[in-house]
């Protein structure tokens, strides 16, 4: 799409095209859809069928550890790399390695822009 909207040859360089327009390339692109879909749910503003993927880590059983009062997400643990690319595990390892600052963000809109400018600056940094 960016060689398409920018007119590039097929030989020439999308990354510094993808920094002209302030678009995340994908696996930017695929973590800000986990992070805003982990976010819905963090809020209470995802559909249960989500919510029912998904553990907080103050909800588990260990409710004696310090970790219980962060706002992590239990990643389930899977036998194959196929199995980590299920929500129940890359929802919530994508959200637990958000720094803290953006994890507590209530307003969706602000969560996005914040969320959107650190992928930003992670991926092209």
């Amino acid at each position: 799409m960016t060689r398409l909207v920018l007119n590039l040859r097929l030989r020439d360089h999308v990354t510094p095209a993808l920094k002209q327009l302030h678009w995340l390339p994908v696996p930017g692109r695929i973590k800000f859809k986990l992070c805003l879909l982990m976010h819905l749910i963090h809020t209470g503003g995802a559909p249960q069928y989500l919510v029912d993927t998904v553990q907080s880590v103050t909800t588990s059983s260990h409710r004696h550890l310090r970790s219980t009062k962060t706002t992590d997400y239990v990643k389930r643990t899977t036998r194959t790399k196929f199995g980590e690319r299920g929500f129940s595990h890359s929802g919530p390892a994508a959200w637990n390695s958000l720094p803290s600052h953006l994890r507590t963000i209530i307003d969706t809109n602000v969560f996005k822009r914040h969320l959107k400018a650190y992928l930003f600056t992670e991926s092209f940094a």
